[in-house]
């Protein structure tokens, strides 16, 4: 398998995912703007993908890949298809139970998240009927880690898309339609969440039957003790234990500014969220798309004691990371208002939240690099079914990052948590190098200084050209001419990508010289 063809095809979905996204909160931003509304439906949302990270993406996920993917390699499919029959039946009996008391404790949870939100009781509301999103999710992430153990990266990655079109749909018809009826229309929102969690789920089944590995549920309780009693199941649990501590540290992180973000501004939560949508652009088209495809190659690697694929990997990645991510973070950086404009200044959507967003951006946009390293160094530790070092950096980068925001949030305000979150990141990124550095099983090729000088070549160059249009170009200004502002911007990304390239290939890179095949 050639691990360039395989990211990008993963990368590629991604980026459809991540239009559609940005569709939606175009949508939102344009029809709620930043308001009392929309911070309710933010935090609501954020409650159930708060958990589904702690334990579908976040520690399951963590825990289940590595165990999948040694399994299938030393003990072959029987044994494989066994550990998945177990480990989905005490899932959702899990889940089950989770969803009904996510959804009796939602003022709780709402309290815990935004005590400061001015629509409290819509939020509430709203968490009622979102929560149950994690059971679809959750189900979700078992069956990506299935579908790319088996090397099946397109449906997993796709999936998010019905997740963007369902709340498009809300927001553009369901909106106008509960406000006709004299019904706040951001419930349509909240309905929108659930219809994509039921499709993404749905779309699974098939891509599960055609590789042959779709579980069967036990859900009666002699099912379950059945399934409770496989060794595979008390191995994650085992494996989870520590994760789930690591992942927490990131959600009680993000808890925290949240709960800041509510009391700082009516409007800090939705501009910090908009923002966060822009970072994660890059973020999910590099980052996690190198982590998808690399975990369940490194945890191959791992099982044969190949260290010399494994280092190499790892290699491959980070210089991908270093070629890929920084010129986004000059984007999103030296370009943000072009950005923000172009994507959000419609509607309600006021020159005031552009600002405030811009601002956030420029936090995220610091942390960039860091961001999209950790999708790739974290998968490193979790291939080894070494989850306590990584959560022992996570608890460290917590106590940095919330001793930031005792300095930055008084000076810089909703934005002091964005780059408090920017700096932790390089923090955690440095230190899970080091770590792997010094743990032996990460030894960096030769080449890195020619390399990473041939790459700040053309980042000078791409820089330069953004910090001429962030001048010349009234973005703010052109609010009436849209489409004249969406082809200006358009322009200046399309002619840096052409100058990134033209400098890179002058420097002797090219995209041969990327490819890597296992």
């Amino acid at each position: 398998m050639n691990l360039l063809k395989a990211a990008s095809t993963v990368s590629l979905l991604t980026l459809v995912s991540r239009i559609t996204g940005l569709v939606r909160e175009q949508l939102i931003a344009a029809s709620f703007g930043a308001s009392g509304a929309t911070d309710a439906f933010n935090v609501a949302f954020r409650i159930p993908n708060l958990f589904r990270r702690l334990f579908a993406e976040g520690a399951f996920s963590q825990a289940f890949v590595p165990l999948l993917g040694a399994t299938r390699e030393r003990d072959g499919e029987a044994a494989t298809f066994a550990l998945v029959n177990a480990v989905a039946t005490v899932l959702a009996w899990a889940l089950l139970l989770t969803c009904i008391i996510g959804v009796a404790a939602a003022p709780a949870l709402v309290w815990l998240m935004g005590s400061g939100l001015e629509q409290f009781d819509t939020a509430t509301v709203m968490t009622r009927w979102m929560f149950p999103y994690i059971g679809f999710m959750s189900m979700v992430a078992l069956s990506a880690g299935i579908l790319n153990t088996w090397k099946r990266f397109a449906v997993p990655a796709v999936t998010p898309v019905l997740l963007n079109l369902s709340v498009i749909a809300a927001a553009w018809w369901g909106a106008p339609w509960l406000a006709a009826k004299g019904i706040a229309p951001v419930f349509a929102l909240a309905g929108g969440v659930m219809l994509g969690g039921v499709l993404q789920l749905a779309v699974q089944i098939p891509a599960l039957a055609a590789v042959g590995c779709l579980p069967r549920l036990g859900m009666t309780p002699a099912r379950f003790m059945q399934a409770w009693r496989h060794e595979g199941v008390h191995r994650v649990l085992r494996q989870m234990a520590p994760a789930m501590l690591g992942v927490s540290v990131a959600q009680i992180s993000l808890l925290i500014n949240t709960q800041i973000a509510t009391h700082v501004a009516v409007g800090a939560v939705s501009w910090l969220t908009y923002a966060d949508r822009l970072m994660e652009f890059p973020t999910a088209l590099l980052g996690v798309a190198m982590g998808v495809v690399l975990l369940p190659q490194l945890s191959a690697a791992q099982a044969r004691q190949d260290l010399t694929a494994y280092s190499g990997m790892l290699d491959w990645g980070l210089r991908l990371v270093l070629l890929l991510a920084l010129p986004c973070a000059m984007a999103l950086l030296l370009l943000p208002t072009g950005l923000v404009t172009v994507l959000y200044h419609y509607g309600a959507f006021s020159a005031t939240d552009v600002d405030a967003t811009v601002l956030a951006l420029r936090g995220y946009g610091f942390g960039l690099l860091g961001l999209v390293a950790i999708k790739v160094l974290a998968p490193a530790f979790y291939a080894r079914q070494d989850i306590r070092t990584p959560v022992k950096i996570a608890i460290g980068v917590l106590v940095a990052t919330q001793l930031m925001n005792l300095v930055l949030v008084p000076w810089l305000g909703h934005a002091g948590l964005a780059l408090s979150i920017g700096i932790a990141a390089w923090i955690n990124a440095g230190f899970l190098l080091m770590g792997l550095v010094r743990l032996g099983v990460f030894k960096p090729q030769s080449g890195w200084l020619g390399f990473g000088l041939r790459v700040m070549a053309g980042n000078l160059a791409m820089a330069a050209l953004f910090y001429w249009a962030a001048g010349a170009i009234d973005w703010v200004g052109l609010h009436a001419h849209w489409a004249q502002r969406a082809g200006l911007l358009a322009l200046v990304l399309g002619g840096s990508v052409l100058l990134y390239a033209g400098v890179l290939g002058l420097c002797g890179i090219r995209p041969r010289d990327l490819s890597r095949k296992i």
